[in-house]
């Protein structure tokens, strides 16, 4: 059936979608309750029988266009769709339903439309409006819950409730029923994970197998393997964000009409194929999930992530979701209108925090994405949420903005429930002094909610463990996390600080005793057996660990979606060479195959044209065309294309980007993982989870400290004593020189004296042998003992 005759106009549901919204500007106490009110009603939804939508549009007051030049555009293919094809052409039907302007708001409500599902693709919309002259300006959906091809194309209609009514963890959420909504608290340790880099598949569903046979084994009790231990022990699970991303800025876009009228139009489909890290969003389409990481192109694929983290056998895992709400990417300009920004920033722009409805849209992008099952909430770049104030013409921080985000309420099968949240603030970052002058307990204090964490002083540095002296300078710091570190996370390892390591000069007073290689180096300083003891025993708090540095796999700035500056970051991320890729990693026929293809054969042939890279884009001051000229003057010449250009330039870029992006795939270094290794991890989480009371500050008898003199060594030592009488005693070498032979049970430490204590953990190079007395202990090397003492 053709779609004009398909679909039809429901204008007394439209009327009521207005009314309803001009009653909340009416009755409402505030600009911002009565915005939130008309947030639930944004976006599209499938509601008793029809296509139900809503859309925040100043920018349509703003050019003056009268109510019957605005319409709801529907777009129907007139072919079958496949959603895993990487190119298709496909012919749209095209028709145009009237809308109700009420002020900034446009409502419409649709009979007959096609909604999404996991089995059937919906029919596509945006919102459209014509001008005195003719010309289409389409206005598309920042609430979207269905994103095929990406924030700038047109969205598709999703029967979220059916989604969301169709998940497997019910039971998991209707355990935690009440009269008041369930608070979920913390786990007591996270693994971090990059979607794309975590399988060999790079999506949500291939992650989801992963889990789905890591259950077997555990549920039939199959031998472990040490890629089955890595990413067992842990709690809880932290993606990195998975909301849609920029798109690449010199095209191709995934949506391109070739031709079209007002009955149809011809559209050229590429599957996205964006490359990042995650965190380039541009704030519209935060309330679903970013198409590149589907496989099958629906958003399903969390709700079964979350489902399956939540029925793991014998210990359901928690899934933890990464926002990003502090910034937009400067393509957010060209997805939302003008009156969500405030102006620009270093990542791009400031978003309009005191605009009521700006406000009100934001949190509910936030509680959609949260119902797809999340249990907990890591606000990325807290310390970005500002606003400014006229008054005293200062940049003020928004923490009754960070309180609303903690405040929300969510549902999952029925459940109301507040999730954990984590906020990363470290402010007064980026100021010069945030390094001394950083507390890390600004949102701790100011929020009403006991449970609130942040992203503590070893996580939210730029931490560089492999350099000598690292551990005592920042004892102060560890001594904070002692005393203070009972909301903190833990841990050295994540997407930032592994990534600042591997853009550290090797020229830099580096800890060769870590390895013998600069990339032993640096796996082994992230992936530090004495460090984790440390993390996992000594401190408070909750551990998290990074998937990439767990698995001693590479990671790096991932975005191939920049044109103007592509050049500039690779310039810039240009020393990870030497941290991460050795002559060996480069000769592997799969790794680096586009800029082998570009005629950089080998690593020596990138190596040299990366020395010449950083030092002319800093000369010129980033003038491509004079790098492009200069570096055709090289002699000999160097590597790569015949003749050096802009396009050429960009395209190593690119390159470089993708062919990173692929190296630093976990499954490459599965097979390298070391069992010893492998095997302590996992006990060390076991042992942190069965003494809970190891998250809690230091008090009464507890003691840290590091062994004085320090003779050439960091040797810290820590003494707790849990609720039942336990005592635990950790000795940590975290660097220098090996200690004279020493009995770590006679060291100067109050408290420990008397009989009783027995090795509960070794790092592995210390091996199953040593029950106690003398020990010559070397880098990395640590011991934990464990006694009761008697009552």
């Amino acid at each position: 059936m053709p779609l004009r005759d398909r679909i039809e106009f429901d204008e007394a549901a439209a009327r009521a979608e207005a009314e309803a919204a001009r009653e909340a500007l009416t009755t409402a106490e505030t600009a911002f309750e009565a915005q939130g009110r008309i947030a639930r009603r944004l976006g599209g939804r499938v509601e008793e029988g029809r296509a139900v939508f809503g859309f925040w549009t100043p920018e349509i007051l703003d050019a003056r266009v009268p109510s019957g030049d605005v319409f709801l555009e529907v777009l129907a293919p007139l072919e079958p769709m496949d959603l895993t094809r990487a190119h298709q052409e496909i012919r749209f039907e095209r028709a145009w339903v009237p809308v109700i302007v009420e002020e900034a708001h446009c409502f419409t409500a649709v009979t007959g439309m096609r909604a999404g599902s996991r089995e059937t693709l919906g029919d596509f919309y945006a919102l459209a409006w014509r001008d005195p002259d003719g010309g289409w300006h389409r206005i598309l959906d920042p609430l979207a819950m269905s994103l095929p091809f990406g924030v700038m194309a047109p969205a598709e209609l999703y029967d979220v409730e059916a989604m969301l009514a169709a998940r497997e963890d019910t039971a998991y959420f209707q355990a935690f029923r009440g009269e008041a909504p369930h608070k979920f608290g913390p786990p007591s340790n996270i693994l971090q994970v990059h979607v794309p880099t975590a399988t060999a598949g790079g999506t949500l569903a291939s992650l989801t197998r992963h889990y789905h046979r890591l259950a077997e084994r555990v549920a039939r009790e199959l031998p472990l393997e040490p890629a089955d231990k890595l990413f067992l022990g842990y709690d809880a699970v932290q993606l990195l964000p998975v909301e849609p991303t920029t798109v690449h800025e010199a095209g191709p876009d995934f949506w391109q009409e070739v031709d079209g009228d007002e009955e149809g139009v011809t559209v050229s489909l590429l599957r996205p194929d964006t490359t990042n890290w995650g965190y380039d969003i541009v704030i519209s389409g935060m309330a679903t999930v970013n198409p590149v990481l589907l496989e099958t192109g629906r958003p399903d694929e969390l709700v079964d992530f979350a489902a399956q983290l939540h029925n793991f056998p014998g210990m359901p895992k928690k899934l933890i979701l990464d926002v990003v709400f502090g910034h937009a990417d400067n393509q957010g300009l060209g997805a939302l209108n003008s009156h969500f920004f405030a102006g620009p920033n270093m990542y791009g722009q400031n978003l309009d925090y005191q605009n009521p409805a700006v406000r009100a849209i934001l949190l509910e992008m936030q509680r959609r994405k949260v119902n797809f099952g999340a249990d907990g909430v890591r606000v990325d770049g807290a310390q970005d949420f500002k606003w400014w104030d006229a008054s005293t013409q200062t940049l003020r921080h928004d923490d009754d903005y960070l309180q609303s985000m903690s405040d929300l309420v969510q549902e999952a099968a029925g459940t109301r429930y507040r999730p954990w949240f984590i906020f990363e603030d470290g402010r007064p970052w980026p100021e010069e002094d945030w390094e001394l002058s950083s507390d890390y307990r600004a949102v701790i204090e100011a929020q009403t909610d006991e449970d609130v964490f942040q992203w503590g002083p070893l996580t939210f540095a730029h931490n560089t463990p492999f350099l000598y002296t690292f551990w005592l300078s920042k004892f102060w710091r560890i001594r904070e996390i002692v005393e203070l570190g009972a909301h903190w996370i833990s841990g050295t390892s994540n997407h930032d600080t592994l990534r600042r390591g591997t853009q550290v000069s090797p020229k830099l007073n580096v800890n060769t005793r870590l390895g013998r290689t600069r990339m032993e180096i640096l796996d082994k300083a992230y992936d530090n057996p004495a460090n984790h003891v440390l993390t996992y025993v000594a401190l408070p708090g909750v551990p998290m660990d990074f998937l990439n540095a767990m698995a001693r796999a590479s990671w790096g700035f991932i975005r191939n979606q920049d044109d103007r500056y592509g050049v500039k970051v690779v310039a810039e991320e240009a020393i990870s060479l030497k941290w991460q890729v050795d002559e060996y990693s480069y000769s592997v026929p799969a790794n680096f195959r586009r800029l082998k293809e570009m005629g950089f054969e080998t690593r020596s042939d990138l190596v040299r044209f990366f020395e010449f890279l950083p030092a002319l884009v800093e000369v010129t001051e980033y003038d491509l065309d004079e790098i492009a000229r200069l570096l055709n003057k090289a002699e000999p010449p160097l590597a790569g294309p015949e003749v050096y250009t802009v396009a050429a330039l960009k395209h190593m870029a690119r390159a470089w980007m993708d062919d990173m992006h692929e190296y630093c795939n976990v499954s490459t270094s599965l097979p390298a993982l070391d069992a010893d290794q492998a095997a302590f991890c996992l006990a060390l989480r076991g042992f942190r989870r069965k003494r809970p009371w190891l998250a809690a500050n230091y008090a009464g008898r507890d003691s840290f400290d590091y062994l004085r003199p320090i003779a050439g060594r960091t040797l810290f030592t820590a003494l707790r004593h849990g609720p039942d009488g336990e005592q635990i005693y950790a000795v940590m070498h975290m660097e220098g020189k090996p200690t004279a032979e020493i009995d770590p049970l006679s060291l100067p430490v109050p408290g420990i004296g008397g009989g009783g204590w027995e090795v509960a953990l070794r790092t592995p190079s210390i091996g199953p042998d040593y029950h106690g007395g003398p020990i010559t202990l070397s880098d990395s090397m640590a011991l934990v003992f464990s006694r009761h003492l008697p009552e």
